[in-house]
C-alpha cells in the first residue's frame, strides 16, 4: 500500500510538472515582478457575542464562546501596576506579580511549576506601569484542575522568604546585562529623557540597585493587600466553555475575594519635549550605533486614533514604510527601521528607531529627519490606500486565538471601549483620507521638538553628529542611564 501511494505521489507530480511546462510563453510574462502586488479587498470582522455578568463581590466577568478547539483562556485584570508604587520602591508591583507562582496554597514553586506542566498548561503572571495580569491557558479537559492552580496563585500566595531573595539576584543580574545591551541602554534613556524619572512612563517597572536591594517581604504582602482584591478586578475568559458554567466556577472560588476599595489610578499626561537635543551615549567600540527618536505621542483614547494608525504605516508601521524603505532598501543601512506610537491611560510615546552600521550614524540620521519632516505633506492614493488595506487585511490575525482574543477583550475593557469597537475596526480605518493622515503628522509628529538618543561609538560618530547641527548635543555614559553596574 505504501509502496503504490508513493508511486502516485512520483506520477502527480510528474504530470503538475508537465502541465507547468506546457504554458505558453506568454502566460508567464504577464507577471511584473517590478511592482509589489495588490492587496485582495479587505475582509469583514464579526466576532461571536460577548457575554457579561458580574460576581457577588462585584468583580466584572466577560466571556467570548468560541468552540471548535478545546482550550481556554482567561486573563485576570487587576488595577494593581507600577503606577500605584511608591517612588522608593521602584519594582514592587512586578515583584509582586512574579512572586505570585513562586509558592502558593500547599505547593511550593517547583510543584507549582510541575503540577502545571503536568496538565500540559501555562499560567503566568506580569505587571505593567498600569496593571497586574494573569493568565491561565488550559486544554479544556484540564481546566477544573488548572483553574484549581491558578487561583491558589492569586488567592493563596505564600511569597517565601527564599525566593524573593532569587528573584532579587535574578533581577540584578538582569541590570548587569542591560549595561551590555545598546538597544535597552537606548529605550530606558528615551523613556527617562521624554517623561523624566518621577513619572510612571519614564521610570520604568523593574526598578534600580537600590530599589531592588531593598525591597522586603513585607513590601510585598503590603502591595498585595492592598490592591489585589474584588473591587480592582476583572476576569476575561475565551475558549470553548458555557458561559453559565464559567461564572458559576468563578463565583465559587472568587466570589468571596474581599471586596476592597477601587485603586484611584492618575497618571498625568507628561509635558511634552522642547526643542531637539541630541543624546550621545558611549558604547566603546560599538559596531552599530542604536538611535531612537522619541517625543510625547497620544493617548489610547484619542479621536485621532484611527488616522495615527494609518499615518503611522506609512511611516514606519509595516515592512514596506518610508523608513525601513529608504534606511534599509534605499541605503541599506539596517536591517529594518520603523516607527510606534504607545498609547496608554495617559499619553505614551511616539518613536522612531533602528539599528545602523556606526560608519553610516550621521547619513542614516539625515534619512531619519527626512521622512520625519516628509510625513506632514500630502501622501498619495497609492500609499494611502495600501496602508488602509495594510491595517484591514491583518486585523482578523489578531483574533485567530483565544489568548489573542482575551487580550484584545482585555484592552476593551480596560480603556472602557465600545462593544462593538472590534467589529467596527476595519470600517474606521478606510474611513481614513489623506487630510486626516497630514493632520495627525502635524500634529504628533513635531522633528523640531523631540529627543535623539543614540548609543554608540563616541569617538567614531560624535563628529558627524555635530556636523548635522540637530540641536545641542549631550554627551553620556551608560552609567548616567542605568546607574552603576552592580557587584553581584
Amino acid at each position: 500500500m505504501k509502496t503504490n501511494l508513493k508511486n502516485l505521489r512520483r506520477f502527480s507530480t510528474f504530470l503538475f510538472a508537465l502541465a507547468c511546462l506546457s504554458l505558453p510563453p506568454a502566460q508567464a510574462q504577464k507577471v511584473d515582478r517590478t511592482k509589489p502586488p495588490e492587496l485582495g479587498t479587505p475582509p469583514s470582522l464579526t466576532l461571536p457575542q460577548i457575554q457579561k455578568a458580574t460576581l457577588s463581590n462585584g468583580i466584572r466577568v466577560v466571556v467570548m464562546e468560541k468552540h471548535g478547539v478545546p482550550l481556554v483562556q482567561m486573563n485576570l485584570m487587576l488595577r494593581a501596576g507600577a503606577a500605584l508604587e511608591p517612588q522608593d520602591k521602584i519594582g514592587l508591583a512586578s515583584l509582586t506579580a512574579a512572586m505570585l507562582k513562586e509558592g502558593a496554597g500547599d505547593k511550593s514553586s517547583l510543584e507549582l511549576a510541575d503540577a502545571i506542566d503536568y496538565l500540559g498548561a501555562s499560567i503566568g503572571t506580569t505587571a505593567d506601569n498600569q496593571s497586574l495580569w494573569a493568565f491561565l491557558h488550559t486544554p479544556l479537559s484540564k481546566f477544573d484542575e488548572a483553574f484549581a492552580l491558578f487561583s491558589d496563585i492569586v488567592l493563596k500566595p505564600t511569597f517565601p522568604a527564599n525566593e524573593l531573595e532569587r528573584l532579587r539576584k535574578e533581577r540584578l543580574t538582569s541590570l548587569v546585562q542591560m549595561h551590555d545591551q545598546p538597544t535597552t541602554v537606548a529605550a530606558v534613556a528615551a523613556s527617562k529623557l521624554v517623561f523624566g524619572e518621577k513619572h510612571a512612563y519614564g521610570r520604568g517597572t523593574m526598578g534600580n540597585e537600590k530599589t531592588i536591594r531593598g525591597l522586603t517581604i513585607e513590601d510585598v504582602k503590603g502591595f498585595y493587600n492592598q490592591y489585589y482584591h474584588a473591587a480592582n478586578a476583572v476576569f476575561v475568559v475565551v475558549g470553548d466553555v458555557k458561559t453559565a458554567d464559567v461564572v458559576a466556577k468563578l463565583e465559587k472560588t472568587f466570589g468571596s475575594w474581599r471586596k476592597g476599595e477601587p485603586a484611584t489610578l492618575k497618571i498625568p499626561a507628561a509635558d511634552q519635549v522642547k526643542g531637539r537635543t541630541v543624546y550621545l551615549i558611549d558604547k566603546p567600540n560599538a559596531p552599530q550605533s542604536v538611535i531612537r527618536i522619541s517625543r510625547v505621542g497620544a493617548d489610547r483614547l484619542t479621536k485621532d486614533y484611527f488616522p495615527i494608525a494609518v499615518m503611522n504605516t506609512i511611516l514606519g508601521g509595516s515592512f514596506s514604510s518610508r523608513l525601513n524603505n529608504n534606511l534599509r532598501e534605499v541605503h541599506g543601512y539596517t536591517y529594518g527601521a520603523g516607527s510606534s506610537f504607545d498609547m496608554r491611560l495617559a499619553p505614551g510615546s511616539f518613536t522612531a528607531s533602528s539599528s545602523v552600521q556606526t560608519a553610516v550614524t550621521d547619513k542614516a540620521m539625515t534619512e531619519f529627519f527626512s521622512e520625519l519632516h516628509r510625513i506632514s505633506e500630502k501622501v498619495s492614493d497609492q500609499e494611502l490606500n495600501r496602508a488602509k488595506n495594510y491595517l484591514a487585511l491583518g486585523y482578523p490575525g489578531d483574533f485567530e486565538t483565544a489568548s489573542q482574543i482575551a487580550g484584545q477583550l482585555g484592552e476593551m475593557l480596560y480603556y472602557g471601549l465600545p462593544d462593538e469597537y472590534f467589529n467596527s475596526y476595519i470600517k474606521n480605518v478606510l474611513a481614513v483620507t489623506k487630510e486626516d493622515v497630514q493632520r495627525v503628522a502635524k500634529k504628533y509628529v513635531d522633528p523640531e521638538n523631540i529627543a535623539v538618543v543614540v548609543v554608540g561609538d563616541q569617538k567614531t560618530i560624535q563628529k558627524g553628529l555635530e556636523g548635522l547641527k540637530l540641536g545641542k548635543m549631550k554627551t553620556m555614559k551608560i552609567e548616567d542611564v542605568l546607574g552603576k553596574m552592580p557587584v553581584l
